[in-house]
């Protein structure tokens, strides 16, 4: 049964304009139906004593994480720009992780990789956690087969109770099934996936 309360965490992931609103250059279909009920689950959160954090894609212009520059994405939530804010109405109860801030590939809440040498580098969010003692973490946000998706496998493999609330997930489905099987690899390396709120309080 997970529960929010002191020692756990709510990971509300890339909910940037980009990626949640119909007009952002790499739109998840979807995405913008999520804001209502993810406040609500940041509002009960917030008031059960958890600790709320929320991730943000941050690119610079070039990176060859972008397809004009080598990669496979559209130009997307490039640093300070309109597609790289937060969507309106998001509730924000608390800091935020930037990842990709030069040039990375930042799929992971937690550690970032660079596109051309595959060396990799923590963010802060592992301590932010261990600085709020946190034990659990729970993930909603964009996109499942992605973001969400390489967030939770770090999450659990760092130690972290994990669980990823895939109604409150939308997924970018490059390929179909891409998303259910984003679930499926997430069971399998021992992270919960609940498909609503039942188990949640």
């Amino acid at each position: 049964m997970q529960e929010f309360g002191p020692g756990s965490a709510l990971i509300v992931t890339d909910l940037q304009n980009d990626f949640a609103d119909p007009r952002g250059s790499l739109h998840v279909r979807g995405g913008e139906e999520l804001v209502a009920p993810v406040n609500k689950l940041v509002r009960r959160a917030s008031e059960a004593g958890a600790f709320v954090v929320y991730t943000e894609d941050w690119h610079p212009e070039s990176t060859p994480h972008f397809a004009k520059d080598g990669g496979i994405w559209p130009v997307h939530c490039v640093a300070g720009t309109w597609g790289a804010e937060l969507v309106p109405g998001l509730v924000v109860a608390g800091p935020s992780v930037r990842k990709g801030t030069t040039g990375e590939d930042g799929y992971s809440g937690f550690g970032v990789r660079d596109v051309v040498t595959g060396a990799t580098r923590p963010t802060e969010l592992a301590a932010l956690l261990a600085d709020h003692g946190i034990g659990r973490v729970s993930l909603v946000g964009l996109a499942t087969d992605y973001c969400v998706k390489y967030t939770a496998l770090d999450a659990v493999a760092l130690g972290f109770e994990t669980t990823v609330l895939s109604s409150y997930c939308r997924a970018v489905e490059l390929h179909a099934g891409d998303g259910a099987a984003a679930l499926e690899e997430l069971v399998a390396a021992g992270v919960e996936v609940l498909a609503s709120e039942e188990g949640l309080r």
